[in-house]
């Protein structure tokens, strides 16, 4: 019986050992699938997915074109933004070409990490699964959020420095290595170097840090070396500003002045309802009560402050556009994922967690298509009109079936079309000299990207940038205006006869019907009356 029972137990041993083995390998197993199903994974692909999908959309927004043209001529500066999000246009463009596919590549998974980061904040800031997933849901269902992230602008990667720097605040606030406000002067050096907004974060930051408890921050060095290092990050742009005469200060100027509406306080606060979905005002509320009276939230009380300081920073200037507090938001949605993940808790109402959730996506299938053109624009305008929203524009602007949004992704192979008719009909000699002229960089734009395909000659225009780069040594003999009145051409050119109509379509009204008109024999050169076509706004 002893060998017997020997050999049993062995058996039994090694048996027992390979089922000890395969339990281990399953259990490894399910917690890769777990954190691969993990929100925090997700949610995050969710959001890069469905700008990818989306990313055709009505074509080329008018902005797109202009950075594909300041892209070609890389400075520390611009006329009407910093440096940063150009450059990464020309390096992406380099890589992958200027299709909308390549595009809007980087701002899609800009968004996709802005949204990891509301998750990342929730959890910082104690929220268990729950709390960051609503969270991150209500930044997918933000309509501003999903326009932002849906083409090639500055805007897309402001939204994701803002959030950087909120998560690195609470990571400070937590008691994390000082060393990170290093980090965090660095991350708000770039954001200024994206966009100079982030000023108005940094005026939030002095005054969150003076109406909070971590005042006492001030008397460390640490919050002084992060200034220090964002403004060594921003200053080569700010020699460019020097150098150029402050063109940005004029450009905010004549904008504040002549093209922007004037939006008063209680307006500003309506607005920031709609472009964040009025189904998540529980939740970015509830973020902001949260992080200003929850005794949990008292150690993140500063990104409350901040963002109280900076909506009443851009609500008196009655200037603002309401998308302009759109990246303060991320923090709040953080904050009232763990708010209402406590809530639901201590009521005892598991199944609220499922209609919570289930109402954030709801409300953003409803809202997406007034933020993302993923309808025909038929139906589009039905759709819109079956909701009762009527076409807006934050500028002082015609509009006509469509939101200034959409009509600006509308017309450009059109006009670009009647420019080519035109200049196909010049004299061969007349080609060799003709130049073109536009009155806005979204025209000079689109005919330097979609005209260099059908041979156009490229374009000048007195609008921004456009007027710094001069014109790169045109005569002035033979001149396509697309658009403009006779009566302005006449005094300064021999003849000037009407040679075609834009007609555009879906496009902005003012592009719309507008003449092209040909002038010749120029009396004075360009070089000469360059200076009073300088147009920055």
């Amino acid at each position: 019986m002893g060998p017997l029972h020997g050999t049993f137990g062995l058996i039994r041993c090694r048996t027992a050992g390979r089922d000890s083995s395969l339990l281990a390998r399953v259990t490894a197993s399910l917690k890769a699938m777990s954190r691969l199903l993990s929100p925090l994974v997700v949610l995050p692909l969710a959001k890069l997915l469905v700008h990818l999908a989306s990313h055709r959309g009505y074509g080329y927004f008018r902005d797109e074109f202009y950075y594909l043209a300041c892209a070609e001529r890389l400075a520390w500066g611009y006329v009407d933004q910093p440096p940063l999000s150009l450059a990464l246009l020309a390096v992406q463009r380099a890589l992958f070409g200027d299709s909308l596919l390549a595009l809007r590549l980087l701002p899609a998974v800009a968004g996709a990490l802005t949204v990891l980061l509301v998750g990342l904040m929730a959890r910082r800031l104690g929220g268990g699964r729950f709390a960051q997933t609503l969270a991150m849901l209500g930044a997918l269902a933000a309509p501003i959020y999903l326009a932002l992230d849906h083409f090639y602008s500055m805007n897309a990667f402001d939204l994701l420095f803002w959030a950087l720097a909120a998560y690195l605040l609470i990571l400070l606030l937590e008691g994390g290595d000082r060393r990170l406000w290093l980090v965090l002067g660095a991350v708000l050096g770039l954001g200024l170097l994206n966009k100079i907004s982030v000023l108005w974060l940094g005026a939030g930051l002095l005054a969150g840090l003076l109406l909070s408890a971590e005042r006492r921050l001030l008397r460390t060095p640490w919050p002084w070396l992060a200034v220090a290092i964002a403004g060594l990050l921003f200053l080569p742009h700010v020699v460019w500003q020097v150098a150029n005469g402050w063109p940005t200060l004029e450009f905010i100027r004549n904008a504040t002045g002549q093209k922007m509406l004037d939006v008063a306080p209680l307006d500003f606060a309506r607005s920031q309802i709609r472009i964040m979905n009025p189904v998540l005002l529980p939740l970015w509320l509830g973020g902001l009560a949260w992080l200003l009276r929850h005794p949990e939230g008292r150690r993140f009380r500063l990104l409350g402050w901040t963002w109280v300081a900076v909506f009443v920073l851009l609500a008196v200037s009655r200037s603002s556009r309401a998308g302009y507090l759109s990246p303060a938001y991320t923090w709040l949605l953080a904050g009232g994922g763990v708010l209402w993940e406590e809530l639901f808790e201590r009521w005892r109402r598991p199944v609220l967690r499922w209609v919570a959730a289930g109402l954030v996506v709801l409300a953003g299938l409803v809202m997406a298509p007034l933020a993302l053109p993923v309808l025909p624009v038929e139906r589009y305008v039905a759709y819109a009109e079956a909701l009762g929203v009527t076409p807006s524009t934050a500028e002082r602007k015609e509009l006509a079936e469509l939101p200034q949004f959409y009509a600006d992704m509308h017309g450009w192979e059109e006009i670009v079309a009647t420019a080519a008719e035109v200049f196909e009909g010049l004299s061969p000699a007349e080609r060799e000299q003709a130049t073109i002229f536009t009155f806005n960089y979204g025209n000079a734009g689109a005919v330097d990207l979609l005209g260099r395909r059908r041979g156009l000659p490229p374009a000048l225009s007195g609008h921004n940038n456009y007027w710094l780069w001069g014109p790169r040594g045109a005569s002035g003999e033979v001149v396509i205006f697309l658009g403009g009145d006779r009566e302005d051409f006449e005094p300064i050119f021999d003849s000037v006869e009407r040679a075609a109509t834009i007609e555009c379509g879906y496009c902005m009204p003012y592009e719309n019907h507008r003449p092209v008109w040909v002038a010749r024999g120029p009396q004075v050169s360009f070089e000469e009356i360059w200076p009073r076509l300088k147009h920055y706004g």
